[in-house]
């Protein structure tokens, strides 16, 4: 058996909020091992969220350009997908190549090891033949993967994932898409914009069923004004594979064929790969449960999807920053506080970083670590028309028992929702706590909906009071002042 090797801290995945990790505490002066089995960086840069927004980048400037007529003129427009496969080849994946993201994190000073790693008992860490022995902690950031359901034949097909949807050069002449979450919806119309024959197959009674029902209702419409065929609560039974294509068989006897099989119905944490007995925890779940200092349990802490908080950059990135904090407080404490000879013997220069980054946390006291706080935790769905909400739906803050008002308000009646012909895709639908005269939740739904998000973020976050909020001057003519339309619509 290899004799271990004494580190500070082991980062087991770098995808987003492990390499983020990894990359701070290295710059801090700790000595820091990142182990990624596959790309540094991980879904969001090579398979998530930047190649996917390329694609959705160029869908849009093509409807964009269909909308001239009635507008300014007259436009043909004539998709071609190799210019945006050769965009996100080059430009967004480097041809699905790490090296630059590796070096990145080598120049601050970690120590990066190709490979497989697992926990190998307290403190200990096995990647191959080679095991590290962690002094101050172990970062699990190992991100998950498609979780593709148990249908009938399925996994003996050629079915993609969303990888193989970003990685394709040649689009198919049909699409299915099994599942009507946020990633299936937007690479449906993606694809259904580029003439590619798309239909979603969704088993629950509405795509986006995580959402507002208005913001499902305005997917819905969108997709279908651009030729996608949707259709809800059917249960896939079964998968075929021939000559000709996919075919997919619903419970109730459905049957739909197309080219490609597309399978984007969730994603799972594989946590029986990690060691986790060897720690005394339990590898059973979906998820790695975490307290609000990301902890999994003594010594060891976790970032990112694999906390199941949710599978977004911004998340895993808020996660790390806490992480960051923790380990170097961690560390300070482990070793009496700071060196005074100014040697920066085992913890180095994280010393002084620990101190500054644990100064505040989130309720501001001195010499706290932040705490993780998921009420306003923002997201958007990056259709046409972009959805992004924040905090809790309507229905879920009925759930809770709280004294609810909804405000509501179309885009369309807004003067710059009527100048940009907006139809009545686009809304902003607000969610208050009666008793406590503030925002819990959100929805901006239009040609901006994400950008619109932001201030509506702040609102829920700060929990700033609803008299504050109608007495706030909102520029005009812009798509944000619908929020004070939806605030005077409160409770009516």
């Amino acid at each position: 058996m290899a004799e271990p090797e004494l580190v500070d801290v082991v980062v087991l995945g770098l995808g987003v909020g492990g390499e983020e990790v990894a990359g701070r505490l290295a710059e801090a002066g700790l000595t820091v091992v990142g182990v990624e089995r596959d790309l540094v960086g991980g879904e969001c840069p090579y398979w998530g969220c930047v190649p996917s927004k390329m694609m959705i980048r160029a869908a849009n400037a093509i409807a964009e350009a269909r909308r001239v007529d009635g507008l300014g003129g007259t436009a043909q427009v004539t998709p071609d997908w190799a210019p945006v496969a050769k965009r996100i080849r080059a430009e967004a994946t480097d041809d699905w190549d790490d090296r630059v993201a590796v070096q990145r994190f080598t120049d601050k000073g970690g120590r990066f090891v190709r490979g497989s790693g697992r926990l190998d008992g307290p403190g200990r860490v096995r990647v191959g033949d080679q095991v590290f022995q962690a002094r101050h902690g172990i970062v699990l950031g190992t991100g998950t993967r498609p979780s593709v359901p148990p249908v009938d034949g399925l996994a003996d097909t050629p079915y993609w994932t969303n990888r193989e949807a970003i990685e394709v050069e040649e689009l198919p002449g049909s699409l299915l898409v099994l599942g009507g979450g946020a990633i299936g919806l937007e690479l449906a119309q993606v694809f259904a914009r580029f003439g590619v024959r798309v239909t979603v197959v969704e088993a629950l009674d509405r795509v986006l069923a995580v959402e507002e029902p208005e913001s499902s209702e305005a997917a819905a419409a969108a997709l279908r004004a651009d030729g996608v065929e949707i259709h809800t609560g059917v249960k896939a039974a079964r998968v075929e594979h021939g000559v000709g294509g996919f075919t997919l068989r619903g419970a109730r006897g459905e049957e739909f064929t197309a080219e490609r099989l597309l399978v984007v119905t969730g994603r799972r944490a594989h946590l029986d790969e990690l060691g986790l007995d060897t720690v005394g925890v339990d590898a059973g779940g979906r998820y790695l449960p975490v307290d609000d200092r990301l902890h999994v349990t003594e010594g060891i802490w976790a970032v990112g999807d694999v906390t199941g908080e949710g599978a977004f950059t911004h998340i895993a990135m808020y996660q790390a920053s806490i992480v960051v904090a923790d380990v170097l407080d961690h560390a300070r404490r482990s070793q009496g506080g700071a060196d005074p000879s100014g040697t920066a013997s085992v913890v180095g220069g994280a010393v002084g970083v620990a101190s500054s980054l644990a100064a505040t946390g989130s309720s501001g006291s001195a010499g706290s670590v932040p705490r993780a706080d998921y009420r306003a935790l923002p997201r958007v769905t990056f259709t046409d028309p972009e959805i992004g909400a924040v905090g809790l739906t309507e229905q879920q803050a009925r759930d809770r028992g709280i004294n609810v008002q909804v405000g509501f308000t179309r885009l369309a009646s807004s003067t710059r929702g009527w100048i940009h012909k907006t139809d009545e895709d686009g809304f902003i639908k607000l969610v208050a706590d009666a008793d406590q005269g503030v925002l819990i939740g959100a929805t901006s739904a239009g040609p901006a909906g994400g950008e619109v998000l932001s201030g509506l973020v702040v609102a829920v976050h700060a929990a700033v009071p609803l008299s504050q909020l109608r007495h706030m001057i909102y520029a005009y003519p812009t798509f944000h002042r619908a929020i004070s339309d939806a605030l005077h619509n409160l409770g009516q």
